[in-house]
């Protein structure tokens, strides 16, 4: 994305900031549709995602969930308006928490929170830093100009500590026992470096076993946060921390932590980041998904 092109998506965004809900909703499905048809790269994957996940599922069934994401994934970046310009208390009203009790144990030690790719993810993360300064990792975007504004966005309340992805974590684990929760992304295929192949869907995926080892780093709490879109806004849904957690075996906790985000993608199918290549890391041997 170049400069002006950023630059103008930012205007644009920002123009719907005083817009009601379901008119910024409207205008998500129409440029979903748009990015469907316009991006067939993305398609192609998000089609392949979805086969690779749910074989038992027709071609119709995942075209439907695919095309519902990408109206999904468009309405949550212009919603990015009210995250940007309204006060705290508007995004605390938009951006509501369900088990904000769970949150307590954020004041009682270090605590790591899940927060798998779902749309609503900059909501969730934003959420949290109207009421705690927390720390977490970032993907610099190609543009200069888009990147400096999502980071303006995700720093403004409480200046959290935004590392970019190939930071030290160690700076992460510093933070989270000075009492900054970690609001850490933890499904992304990053290679195969540092990556053990755990199943997801029945599908080995490279996933990083950092919620494991940092847990053990810091002595810290484990809870999972999913952030839902709804028809009026967002829900931040924050999980009890898990109990006897780590354990003695990596492999074991990372494949607890995938199945934790598949039980929430089939609560919120087309809600999931389907258009990342998730697979792209493959056994040896194994062929392409893509």
């Amino acid at each position: 994305m170049t400069g002006l092109l950023a630059r103008f998506w930012i205007a644009l965004i920002t123009a719907t900031h005083g817009w009601r809900q379901a008119t910024r909703t409207r205008l998500g499905n129409w440029l979903g549709a748009l990015l469907w048809w316009c991006v067939p790269a993305r398609r192609r994957v998000a089609l392949a995602n979805l086969a690779a996940c749910f074989p038992a599922w027709s071609d119709a069934q995942r075209r439907t969930v695919a095309r519902a994401c990408f109206a999904r994934v468009a309405r949550g970046i212009l919603d990015h308006a009210v995250l940007w310009k309204a006060e705290r208390e508007a995004v605390q009203r938009y951006v509501r928490i369900e088990g904000e009790e769970h949150l307590r144990h954020v004041r009682e030690g270090p605590v790591i929170a899940v927060a798998p790719h779902f749309v609503g993810l900059d909501a969730g993360g934003v959420r949290l830093n109207t009421m705690v300064r927390g720390v977490s990792i970032y993907a610099r975007q190609s543009s200069p100009a888009w990147d400096d504004w999502l980071l303006a966005i995700r720093s403004r309340f409480h200046a959290p500590l935004l590392l970019a992805r190939g930071a030290d974590l160690r700076t992460a684990v510093r933070a989270m026992k000075q009492g900054m929760p970690f609001y850490y992304l933890p499904d992304m295929d990053n290679g195969p470096d540092n990556s053990i192949f755990v199943p997801f869907f029945g599908v080995q995926a490279a996933t990083l076993p950092m919620v494991s080892r940092l847990a053990r780093l810091a002595g810290a709490k484990v809870i999972v946060v999913v952030t839902e879109m709804t028809d009026d806004g967002y829900v931040l849904h924050v999980e009890p921390p898990w109990s006897d957690f780590p354990t003695a075996s990596v492999e074991e906790d990372t494949r607890r932590m995938n199945a934790a985000i598949e039980r929430w993608v089939l609560r919120l199918p087309d809600q999931y980041l389907w258009t990342h290549k998730r697979f792209k890391t493959r056994p040896p041997g194994a062929p392409s998904i893509y």
